[in-house]
């Protein structure tokens, strides 16, 4: 049990980390309400996960802002049901500036529960934290944290990504962004390792390849063990991320995408 709750943290951090790489804002040409992409988790030979992201087809508001409202989901399959994940991270990302009103995510793991809302106040630089019980319906601690302005959650973050102008790096280039998730502030760079061709069942694609620089950790293997591959077209779809670990390696391959924009 030990092993598969490892995994469905990697899992969940591999998701980050497709989230977390981006630095600037620009105009919306590359998603729209109702965009679903699917993806296959898998680890060594076993198909491990299922993950999504969702753009909600409806318009939301918060605070009379219009928002696209984003899930990404993470479920187990196959024999890594025998420890069932079920987790949700959720982004009421603002259709004009692309940064988040509010985060949230639910997380069930075994009998683990986690219920947590962010409210990001961009003017004031402050993200309010509500935490909920395992019903997710009472507040049962609320924090406030000092953020930078316009501080992305790890769903916002690489929705934001997809409206940059990516052809302007050269091979080498690192690109910085900061993140707030966990009560924390995490200042993640990527290095643009060029463009590269790849093939995936969803069709054959030109691509941006990324590195993050990882901090010292025991999950994974190598100087820079996890890669990114992203769509060099006006999608901008994530199409593949490999992670490198201690045991084994993980893949997360797109298998479908729907209602792009372009």
């Amino acid at each position: 049990m030990k092993n598969q709750l490892k995994l469905s943290v990697i899992v969940a951090f591999v998701l980050c980390l497709a989230s977390l790489t981006a630095h600037a804002q620009s105009k919306n040409s590359a998603f729209k309400h109702g965009e679903e992409l699917t993806f296959k988790v898998s680890y060594g030979f076993l198909d491990a996960a299922e993950a999504k992201m969702k753009v909600n087809p409806q318009v939301s508001t918060i605070n009379s802002n219009p928002v696209y409202k984003i899930d990404v989901t993470g479920q187990t399959l196959g024999i890594f049901k025998l420890f069932k994940v079920n987790n949700v991270w959720g982004s009421y990302l603002d259709t004009t500036n692309i940064i988040p009103h509010q985060f949230y995510q639910h997380i069930e793991e075994g009998k683990f529960r986690k219920n947590e809302r962010i409210i990001f106040d961009h003017k004031k630089g402050n993200a309010m934290v509500r935490l909920y019980d395992k019903e997710n319906k009472n507040v049962v601690e609320t924090k406030d944290f000092k953020v930078p302005s316009n501080v992305q959650d790890i769903v916002s973050g690489f929705y934001l990504l997809r409206t940059m102008d990516l052809s302007k790096y050269k091979k080498g280039d690192t690109i910085a962004i900061t993140g707030f998730f966990d009560k924390e502030i995490y200042n993640i760079k990527l290095i643009y390792g060029g463009k590269e061709k790849l093939s995936t069942s969803v069709g054959d694609f030109d691509t941006f390849r990324f590195t993050p620089i990882m901090p010292s950790n025991k999950l994974f293997r190598g100087q820079h063990p996890v890669t990114v591959w992203v769509s060099d077209d006006e999608n901008k779809i994530p199409l593949k991320i490999k992670a490198r670990l201690m045991v084994g390696a993980l893949n997360m391959d797109i298998t479908e995408a729907k209602g792009l924009r372009n």
